[in-house]
């Protein structure tokens, strides 16, 4: 009796444990995979989402492990710097994570344009959808994002000409339709997720009628563990290397809490932290460098699975961890039986999750220029990269911003008699100064004119100087000089 009136909620955190234990199996396996890491390090950075992150404070109900998110961020520092290295970025955005946390930056992601977020996410979704694609065929993807979609005519027609690319297409494509449908079957069948389901039709299917396409390769949990050496500390005199740093570390932050912000509306439990939360993510994503395991971010699947599920502590998301540990003990070699393209499969579904179709429908009936953001955010990742596009959105979301916030009106009044008398409205910054002094040097200049400013709210210097210029060269001689009025901030 203590031990229930100690933890009265056990039953539903140990249901919930075991749901989100099933999400996340096939896709700690399908990320690693698509990462182009041993399936076992997904594995890893799952139960330490689990056993170490899940243990702290920050949101209690989100689930942290690898993400579809950053797989094209991973492949790409995979390629570029390869495996040993990995662990050292991942280490160093961990640390980073920390201290932002511990400076009280967290809260700041939350001041994040969602129109970058969601471009954000709508990029890495083509671009993991494309790459996916040569996967479900058995192909080499190409390594840049534009490469990927450019190349899919060519990759489709190579298919056409291979059996054995055809079988490898078709049982990806048949994982794509298990998943799509399975949401549509009685809710008693639903029971088990979609995805797990998807890959054990697929094994099914490959294992009985004897289906040659590639499978997993397994490693074993201890063989794949490899905590980065001094070598791979010494790349950090790299310049590129600190910038996918960087880009490492906002992603996953802003992924990780964009995500406990939506988990927060599906509960009314306690409230996310968001320093700690960040904190919380930096020390998962530190022991996950120190083991050379893939990165981490909370993911809104499992944490939504896991409060659709009826957790209500976080010991449902510490227990998946257990689980997920104890698979990778006693079980790893059944990893050797999952096909390839069905992982493939499950990944281009996840990239077309990433894609708001209805959020891009939205915008551009209601918030054109949002729409425009998000539509440069998402093709900028696609023809450059990760962390350059998300600084084009960026941009772009601060530009557009400041020039909203310099709304200016200009009302001219000529009687046709006396001076000509121009009021300005508004917030007078640089953005509106050439048209402004366009409509002022149309002005006559054998006319007195009264330049009225008090109904600025803000005069920044660039225009103030232009307009005391203006108004000293305008008038023709023998005319009465201009007559400015300050503004009411001068005035105070």
């Amino acid at each position: 009796m203590d031990a229930i009136s100690k933890f009265p909620h056990w039953r539903r955190d140990l249901t919930a444990s075991l749901v989100v234990f099933l999400v996340a199996l096939p896709l700690c396996v399908g990320v690693a995979v698509a990462s182009g890491v041993p399936a076992e390090l997904g594995l890893v950075t799952g139960i330490v989402g689990g056993l170490v992150t899940g243990f702290l404070p920050g949101s209690s109900l989100q689930v942290s492990g690898p993400a579809a998110g950053l797989t094209v961020l991973v492949l790409g520092a995979v390629d570029t710097y390869g495996l040993p290295v990995l662990g050292v970025i991942v280490l160093a955005a961990g640390l980073l994570q920390l201290g932002m946390g511990a400076l009280g930056l967290g809260r700041w992601f939350r001041a994040i344009s969602l129109s970058v977020v969601e471009g954000m996410l709508a990029g890495i979704g083509l671009v993991l959808i494309a790459g996916q694609l040569y996967s479900t065929a058995g192909l080499e993807a190409p390594a840049s994002g534009l490469d990927k979609i450019t190349g899919l005519p060519g990759a489709a027609a190579d298919v056409l000409g291979s059996t054995e690319a055809l079988t490898s297409l078709a049982l990806g494509a048949g994982t794509i339709v298990v998943m799509v449908l399975w949401k549509r079957l009685p809710e008693r069948i639903r029971t088990v997720p979609g995805a797990l389901a998807a890959v054990g039709v697929a094994t099914a299917v490959t294992a009985v009628l004897g289906l040659s396409v590639a499978t997993v390769e397994v490693n074993g949990l201890l063989d794949s563990i490899q905590p980065p050496g001094a070598d791979a500390f010494g790349e950090l005199a790299d310049v590129g290397l600190l910038g996918t740093i960087v880009a490492f570390t906002l992603i996953a932050s802003a992924e990780s809490l964009f995500s406990a912000a939506a988990v927060d509306r599906l509960h009314d439990g306690p409230r996310t932290e968001y320093d700690k939360e960040l904190m919380a993510q930096g020390v998962g994503n530190s022991v996950c460098g120190l083991l050379g395991a893939l990165p981490m971010t909370a993911v809104i699947v499992r944490s939504s699975a896991n409060v659709g599920a009826g957790a209500r502590t976080k010991a449902s998301r510490v227990l998946h961890g257990v689980w997920l540990l104890l698979f990778a003990a006693l079980l790893p070699s059944t990893l050797a039986l999952i096909p390839l393209p069905a992982l493939a499969g499950i990944l281009v579904h996840a990239g077309w999750k990433l894609i708001p179709f209805r959020g891009i429908v939205s915008l551009w009936r209601g918030h054109r220029g949002e729409a425009l953001i998000l539509a440069v955010t998402a093709v900028s990742i696609v023809v450059v990269n990760m962390f350059e596009g998300v600084l084009i959105g960026l941009a772009l979301s601060v530009a557009k911003t400041a020039w909203e916030a310099s709304h200016l009106r200009l009302e001219i009044v000529d009687k046709g008699a006396g001076p000509v008398q121009a009021h300005l409205s508004g917030n007078a910054t640089f953005l509106r100064l050439p048209k402004l002094l366009e409509s002022l040097e149309a002005l006559p200049q054998d006319r007195p004119v009264e330049l009225d400013l008090s109904g600025l709210h803000h005069l920044d210097h660039a225009c103030r100087t232009a307009l005391e210029n203006w108004a000293e060269r305008h008038s023709a001689a023998g005319t009465v000089p201009v007559k400015v009025t300050a503004p009411a901030e001068a005035t105070a």
